[in-house]
């Protein structure tokens, strides 16, 4: 393709993608991390306008957050103030966008500088049919920013190392400025300073082997210009980052190490069952990865595998091809190898996706351009759109949950309802929000409402003084007092979700994405279930059980409710309905916890320890760490 055309075309869908993404972000959902962030953001705005003295930003003991440079949410943060911008979490998306395409930009001059305009029309191309990276780009201000600092670094590495002599000053700067960007993000930006290093170590002893002691000079000049450049922007870093001002050397180490293995657990959902984050198999990101990336990617890097040699043949910077390996792959061997805590997919990993889809891009550019008749050009590029339209459809079809996208390898997001996780990031809250308060206005209604949900909604009820937003797990919401809940499926047992108890058939509104359900509305019909465990927990055992009763006769889906009712029975003698509550609990979530260690410690009471351990042990094969379950067991042994 002529040099000029291939510039404008490039030129065109770069253009193309801002306006694309910039559009996808008006209608995004807010993630259950932002919130946390944006608050923590305001905390270091006001450490800084008060010259240090709010130290709330030094001060988080529960969300661990005084260990993330967060510059980004930071900068945003400022920028909000600055302007008055009352539109919150509408401009951190746009902001989010402009990272998520300044990451492509960054990328595909990457893939033209290696390899020709044709490979960084691929690159854009292969972006915008990559559902996880443009769903994460419209709201997460924490691993988008990071792959674009993270990419850029090593692009302007190997930019820096490939120059003989003279060293451009702009790709210094470019420098110096992604590597304080990514360590003002995170302390794991400290790797792109190890690249630097290991670049630098790798070529100079490959030109001594070459040329012998005459390149030792220009060898230690460089290292003099590397260790400026570290130095440099590793301080720069810390700039908006204030506990990695307090102490710069030992708060940042601290908070690698901190960042390396995240003290906070999670549950999810992993090949079909509920496992915590710090139990994941060693496969769990590359599988992760594996089972989200589209297959028209996968089909690119393996071309680019099989004709690696002659694509570097081809190419003059083949070094910055190794490199670019080397940093797709050494941090997956690091964090299995640590047995980092993993969770929420890959979205942690974002950073090495640009370098993925550049070799991919590689390995497509390679195969139209260089093999083949032009009948054989033209299947290939048919085979590449073909493998391309079950991606960019769900793209088209759900903008706002392209996050949530699954390959043809596990049947897409159907085939992964109930094995994978789905809405981790309770992007759906929005949608479920917004159709509830239209629903309300249109019901006229006068009195004061509490909506439960099964993460914070507040922010969508802000200019509704009359509703109240109250947090509950979704398991215990007959526990508490509400009128309507919204519910993402998050936590929600795969069970329930493969065999359709939830969401619940009397449920208002579902919201599906291609078929399957991520998020729901109820409206509380009754409010028994409530006062039987108000009546429960004040010891009117029998009040409690004409209220259960009640309530079951309204709701027979809620193992809570047989689990209370249960415990009700029990205390007023009628154990055998108690024991056939228990048998409908489980038959609703045969993993209901509470259940299962409440049935356990029956069958200790009754000097059935053979039953008591069974119970016992199914719970601690449901839950490794419920540690009742330990402590009762051991008590049997002995």
């Amino acid at each position: 393709m002529d040099v000029k055309r291939a510039g404008n075309i490039f030129i065109i869908l770069s253009g193309l993608m801002l306006v694309i993404m910039i559009i996808m972000s008006r209608n995004s959902g807010i993630n259950c991390d932002e919130v946390l962030h944006y608050n923590h953001s305001l905390s270091v705005v006001s450490f800084f306008t008060s010259q240090g003295k709010d130290t709330s930003a030094l001060d988080t003991p529960v969300n661990h957050l005084r260990y993330y440079g967060q510059f980004y949410d930071n900068f945003t943060t400022i920028l909000i103030k600055i302007f008055g911008i009352d539109d919150i979490y509408g401009f951190r998306h746009l902001m989010s966008a402009i990272a998520g395409w300044l990451t492509i930009l960054i990328t595909a001059l990457f893939a033209v500088w290696l390899a020709g305009y044709e490979a960084g029309i691929i690159v854009i191309l292969l972006f915008a049919v990559s559902p996880t990276f443009l769903g994460h780009s419209q709201n997460n201000l924490k691993d988008i920013p990071f792959a674009l600092g993270y990419i850029s670094g090593i692009y302007f590495t190997c930019r820096l190392m490939s120059e003989k002599g003279r060293y451009s000053k702009s790709d210094v700067i470019f420098l110096i400025l992604s590597i304080a960007f990514s360590i003002a993000i995170r302390a794991g930006g400290l790797i792109l300073i190890c690249y630097l290093f290991l670049f630098w170590l790798a070529l100079s002893g490959l030109e001594y082997i070459q040329r012998g002691r005459e390149v030792i000079p220009g060898a230690l000049r460089k290292l003099l210009l590397i260790i400026l450049i570290s130095f440099t922007g590793y301080f720069a870093g810390l700039l908006l980052w204030p506990y990695g001002l307090t102490d710069p050397v030992r708060h940042t180490l601290e908070s690698y190490k901190v960042m390396l293995h995240f003290p906070d657990t999670f549950r999810q959902i992993f090949e079909g069952r509920m496992e915590w984050s710090d139990y994941m198999p060693w496969y769990y990101l590359p599988k992760y990865m594996l089972i989200t990336i589209p297959v028209v990617v996968f089909l690119g890097l393996l071309s680019f595998i099989l004709y690696i040699k002659r694509i570097l043949i081809l190419s003059a910077k083949q070094v910055s091809f190794l490199f670019i390996i080397i940093s797709i792959i050494l941090p997956i061997i690091f964090v299995i190898v640590n047995r980092s805590n993993l969770y929420s997919g890959w979205r942690q990993f974002l950073f090495i996706y640009p370098g993925i889809i550049i070799l991919s891009a590689a390995g497509i550019s390679y195969l139209i351009v260089h093999r083949g008749k032009k009948i054989m050009k033209i299947v290939l590029i048919l085979a590449f759109i073909l493998l391309s339209i079950d991606p960019f459809l769900f793209i088209i079809r759900y903008p706002a949950y392209s996050y949530l996208y699954y390959n043809q390898s596990v049947g897409g997001l159907k085939g992964a309802y109930g094995n994978y996780e789905s809405d981790y990031y309770f992007i759906s809250q929005r949608e479920a929000s917004e159709w509830l308060i239209k629903y309300l206005d249109e019901k006229n209604h006068r009195d004061k409402v509490v909506i439960g949900s099964n993460f914070s909604a507040e922010w969508f009820f802000r200019k509704k003084p009359d509703i109240r937003n109250i947090y509950l797990r979704y398991e215990e919401r007959s526990m508490n007092d509400w009128d309507y809940t919204i519910t993402t499926n998050r936590y929600i047992s795969p069970y329930k979700l493969k065999n359709e108890i939830w969401p619940p058939k009397d449920a208002l509104k579902v919201i599906y994405v291609d078929g399957v359900a991520v998020s729901a509305i109820t409206e509380r019909k009754s409010k028994a279930d409530f006062y039987g465990y108000k009546a429960l927990e004040t010891g009117k055992n029998s009040e409690a059980v004409k209220f259960f009763e009640e309530a079951l006769n309204k709701d027979s889906t809620d193992e809570m409710i047989f689990y209370n009712f249960a415990v009700a029975l029990n205390r007023t003698g009628e154990k055998n309905r108690a024991d056939s509550s228990l048998t409908e609990c489980l038959r609703i979530n045969p993993d209901f916890e509470p259940a299962l260690m409440y049935l356990g410690n029956l069958a200790v009471k009754e000097g059935d320890y053979e039953r008591a351990e069974k119970y016992y042990k199914r719970l601690i094969s449901v839950n490794r760490k419920y540690f009742e379950a330990y402590e009762a067991l051991a008590k049997i042994d002995k």
